[in-house]
């Protein structure tokens, strides 16, 4: 008698998944048995090729254009998911975007968008798929490791916006518990990614802050998103779950 997968049954929407650590929250939890929906901006191509991997692996997705920083996209989002696939179990917030300036030259156009995209779209997202779930809901918002530790100048507005996680994870954990819905962060450090690659000039910089010496694997946040997805996570909410090599040990 084979096991059902963990997350057999159960409808995802990641905001932000056709690269990158998105991706790899995906295609696991696609692995894991669910049915995906996810949003990206551009790079259509791009995600379209995923959700063709996906079905052709035998799995459910669907490509959705909604740019997170327009709270209209992000709930259309919510809605054609439901309409796909016939509900709502898990939200993995992970868009995001970084602008780094000194603080003397940096534009508030990218500090409104920073804030709209890292904190807004989260409490948008959120409040539209709480409709959709009930008992068993999960809630999974991808913040940084930077809300602890900021080690290099320029990035105070992103670490502002991924220490706003940190607060809004636990107010939305208390107000969305009675549903037996759970919300929690996962702060990754950093992973090798197009955005962010393990070698160069950068990653140079931070290799050293690391206890464990190397950047992360999109795959080794991915697994973590999907524990906390999963059935044995049921008692954990509210929670900042760090995820980054030793980075703000």
């Amino acid at each position: 008698m084979s096991q059902a997968l963990p997350l057999s049954g159960k409808v995802a929407l990641v905001q932000g998944g056709s690269r990158g650590i998105g991706a790899a929250i995906v295609r696991r939890l696609a692995r894991d048995g669910a049915k995906v929906a996810f949003t990206y901006v551009s790079s259509a191509a791009t995600a379209e090729a995923l959700a063709g991997e996906i079905t052709n692996a035998g799995g459910e997705a669907l490509a959705l254009r909604a740019d997170s920083a327009e709270a209209a996209a992000v709930q259309q989002a919510v809605a054609d998911t439901v309409k796909a696939f016939g509900g709502l179990d898990i939200l993995v917030n992970n868009a995001g975007v970084l602008a780094v300036a000194p603080v003397a030259e940096f534009d508030l156009a990218d500090f409104d968008r920073i804030l709209a995209v890292n904190v807004r779209s989260v409490f948008v997202a959120t409040q539209a798929a709480a409709k959709h779930m009930g008992q068993g809901g999960r809630v999974i918002n991808i913040g940084s490791t930077n809300a602890e530790r900021m080690p290099f100048a320029g990035g105070a507005p992103y670490a502002m916006s991924k220490s706003a996680l940190v607060g809004l994870t636990k107010g939305l954990a208390r107000d969305l518990g009675p549903q037996g819905i759970t919300v929690n962060n996962v702060q990754p450090g950093p992973v090798d990614t197009d955005m962010n690659p393990a070698s160069g000039e950068f990653a140079d910089s931070l290799i050293p802050l690391m206890a464990i010496g190397r950047y992360g694997h999109v795959e080794e946040i991915a697994s973590f998103v999907a524990y906390l997805a999963g059935p044995e996570a049921g008692y954990i909410t509210g929670a900042s779950l760090t995820a980054d090599g030793g980075f703000s040990a």
